[in-house]
């Protein structure tokens, strides 16, 4: 039997291909299995109808670009570190993405120039900080005989005790000390929620001077010093400084380039030696002892390698190249791109669109190397076909998505079988539920009009769910008093959601997510409501008829009321407490232990300590109402939901990247803060005035980002003022946030057990700080445990 695929919209998976690869392809009980040649299993996929969909889970090892991946070429790209803590590092399963390597040690000539050792200082026990900041060693390298590409001779290390992890800035001179030590000590205590107690440094004028140390006392900073000459009191960062600068050897001989690098060598050493195990830490890295998760080695190159960096379209005329020869130089600080030194303009950019060749070197031949990518079909397409491995599928997805078109109106959908299927789906829904009868339209009754609504729903991922038709109510026809009189639902607050995922982590208990089918349907109406046939499907001989409504309908303005009332009176008869606070959070406890349901319009949430219990309660919401069963909670109200190992993180990447391509700035260069501190905002500023609706959108869209975006609510917050009066100045500020934004896209709220599993609060205002009134600003968060709910 054969089947013809006209309009399939699917990628085919050829079991012969994977068996001439090696690949091994079993079928059993209804499950295809998918193994590799060492019989390591990769994929299990059930039988759906007739065939095996296979879900990508793993999209950043399925969409990565083919290299070899030698022990050789991993010792390169971690920085020339030893290889017994690569090997460490793979065997007590400390990052993600390092393949298996030799037991042998590589030999590398670079390392061979670039590291020698002396006799050791005798070893003894030193006291260890046992919280974050709780101690930070520093110290002042140069100056460098050659200046780095900016011009600086110097850095600066800090290296926090706790976690070993470090960070490094470079300076011109050394009066630049006070200054970088104001915005680290500020970044590192909001990163971390914590105050910086301790800084240990030498008696270099630069920490000495009386403006450093009268910071230190007003930030109630101890400021301890090493004794003269006897750098060994401060060996942590001393050491920290030796190695940092063997690996930056290494890499600039391994490619032969010049000492003008130093720095951007010297950043990637510290980016690596985070990653990278330490003495100190047991079966950790510092990564992962600072931030709480394990780092991702899958996306690292060597340094100073061949690559070619692709130039946008808007940069570039349609016979111009497409894409520019460099030399790899580290990584961005603040997204996930390269930077890449380009010789020809003598500048750095940052670039996530770059092919790189990890075997060469420059040279003034590499331009004419050819390059691998792929011919388009017209220079006139939107988005140019992508180079394989560049992008995930949720990328692709989305950009497929760009031209999904929704039907405005009926005439239109009608011509679409996908949505007329949606449009029966949803009548038959309608007549399951008994909403509605057919009879006479009354002579003295309103009868109200109904209209088609339609909506395209996507998976977290960008891809498309299903396409959904909803049957509404032309609420604004309604007569108060007559066709309803209270409208009142109550609707789960967002503190309270997160409230809920971070009392999940700290007990380690997973959240589970169920919807309800048509939930306004299962609404009983104390009102007598008549409303017209649906356009397009008029009941044949009885045109003139309408419908009497027994249950509520979507778009009735008691339509939510009436279903709040079924639910709430559902789960009350099952034994659950509701909040006297929050009357959509439910609690019951037994014998077997405790769950709490949080509902959400349609969506329920729930979690506790017994799985018996979730289930028994799935069980039982599925035979007083229609579910759907979404399992482990992964995404809701625009939010992705990851659950791993009792650690729940919530982010809006896919929504924080559609704000970008609504207001066309995909292509803009990041901001390091979301707003200039020092910049004041008035009604009257004197600058041109700009589209308020433009303003508006773009503000109201933020607002929604902040559920799991905290560092940009103040400053969302103080440009909602001006939505009445937006000028240039208020506009170039909100633009100014969403560089931010394409900067830290990927960044959201991260909830994990601690210790002190208590309830904190932290409020400050200014004084006076309106321009326009001289009112104060005062703000306030709110932590359970690890991450910020309120």
């Amino acid at each position: 039997m054969f089947y013809t695929f006209l309009k399939i919209d699917q990628n085919l998976l050829s079991v012969g291909q994977l068996l001439e690869k090696g690949y091994k392809v079993l079928f059993e009980d209804k499950t295809c299995m998918i193994k590799d040649s060492d019989n390591k299993e990769l994929f299990r996929v059930q039988m759906k109808g007739k065939s095996f969909a296979l879900n990508l889970i793993d999209e950043e090892q399925l969409a990565m670009h083919k290299v070899e991946d030698n022990t050789l070429v991993w010792h390169k790209r971690m920085g020339h570190f030893h290889h017994g803590a690569l090997l460490y590092l793979r065997k007590n399963d400390l990052v993600r993405g390092l393949p298996e390597l030799e037991e042998k040690s590589p030999v590398c000539a670079a390392c061979q120039y670039g590291k020698q050792t002396r006799l050791p200082f005798p070893k003894g026990k030193s006291w260890r900080a046992t919280n974050k900041l709780q101690l930070v060693h520093t110290d002042v390298g140069g100056p460098q005989k050659t200046p780095s590409l900016n011009g600086s001779k110097y850095y600066i290390a800090f290296i926090d005790d706790f976690s070993r992890m470090c960070w490094i800035y470079f300076m011109k001179n050394k009066t630049e000390v006070a200054s970088i030590f104001y915005k680290f000590k500020a970044w590192v205590e909001n990163q971390s929620g914590r105050k910086l107690q301790i800084l240990r440094s030498d008696n270099g004028t630069e920490y000495t001077s009386d403006k450093f140390s009268k910071f230190c006392e007003d930030a109630g900073i101890e400021h301890q010093l090493t004794a003269p000459y006897t750098l060994q009191q401060n060996g942590v960062v001393e050491r920290k400084n030796r190695t940092v600068l063997e690996m930056a050897r290494c890499l600039l001989h391994d490619k032969d380039l010049p000492k003008k690098f130093w720095a951007e060598a010297a950043s990637t050493s510290v980016f690596l030696l985070n990653r990278l195990p330490t003495k100190a830490l047991s079966k950790s890295t510092p990564f992962e002892a600072w931030y709480g998760f394990k780092p991702k080695l899958i996306n690292l190159k060597v340094f100073g390698c061949l690559c070619f960096s692709y130039i946008p379209q808007i940069k570039r005329d349609k016979l111009d190249k497409k894409a520019e020869a460099g030399i790899f130089v580290g990584y961005s600080s603040t997204s996930k791109a390269y930077r890449i030194f380009l010789p020809q303009s003598n500048k750095i950019i940052v670039s996530r669109d770059v092919q790189f060749f990890e075997e060469e070197k420059w040279s003034n031949e590499s331009e004419k190397k050819p390059l691998q990518v792929q011919e388009e079909e017209s220079e006139e397409d939107v988005d140019d076909q992508p180079i394989r491995g560049t992008r995930s599928l949720s990328d692709i997805y989305q950009r497929c998505n760009v031209a999904v078109m929704e039907p405005v109106d009926y005439n239109e959908a009608a011509t679409d079988s996908k949505w007329v299927s949606a449009m029966k789906e949803e009548l038959d829904m309608i007549e399951k539920h008994q909403t509605w009868e057919l009879t006479e339209k009354p002579k003295d009754k309103n009868v109200i009009g109904v209209k088609w609504v339609y909506r395209t729903k996507f998976n977290a991922d960008g891809s498309v769910n299903k396409h959904k038709a909803r049957l509404v109510v032309k609420g604004y026809a309604q007569m108060f008093g007559v066709d309803f009189s209270e409208t009142f639902s109550p609707v789960a607050r967002l503190d309270t959601i997160r409230l809920l995922l971070a009392l999940a982590a700290q007990k380690g208990w997973i959240i589970h997510h169920m919807d309800v089918k048509s939930a306004f349907l299962n609404g009983y109406l104390e009102e007598e409501i008549f409303v017209e046939q649906p356009e397009g499907f008029l009941v044949h001989g009885q045109e003139e008829k309408v419908y009497r409504l027994k249950k509520a309908l979507y778009g009735l303005k008691q339509a939510p009321r009436s279903w709040y009332g079924r639910i709430d009176a559902h789960l009350i008869s099952l034994g659950f407490e509701k909040s006297l606070s929050e009357f959509t959070l439910y609690v019951k406890k037994t014998d077997a232990g405790i769950i709490i349901v949080s509902l959400y319009v349609d969506d329920l949430l729930m979690t506790g300590s017994s799985k018996e219990l979730i289930e028994e309660f799935k069980g039982g919401m599925k035979e007083a109402f229609e579910m759907t069963d979404l399992r482990k909670m992964s995404f809701f109200l625009g939010m992705q939901v990851q659950q791993d190992r009792g650690e729940v993180f919530i982010s809006q990447e896919k929504y924080a990247k559609e704000i970008l391509r609504k207001f066309k700035m995909e292509e803009c260069k990041p901001s390091a803060t979301p707003m200039n501190q020092k910049e004041k905002f008035s009604i009257e500023d004197g600058a041109e005035k700009v589209d308020e609706k433009l303003y508006r959108s773009l503000i109201g869209c933020l607002m929604y980002l902040t559920a799991t975006r905290p560092d940009i609510t103040y400053a969302v917050s103080l440009l909602s003022r001006y939505m009445h009066c937006a000028s240039q100045i208020h506009f170039k500020a909100a633009k100014r946030i969403l560089r931010y934004i394409k900067g830290t896209i990927c960044y959201g709220v991260k909830f994990q057990p601690v210790k002190d599993f208590s309830l904190y609060g932290y409020s400050d205002s200014d004084w006076a700080g309106s321009n326009d009134d001289m009112k104060s600003t005062s703000g306030y968060c709110f932590t359970f445990g690890y991450g910020v709910f309120s």
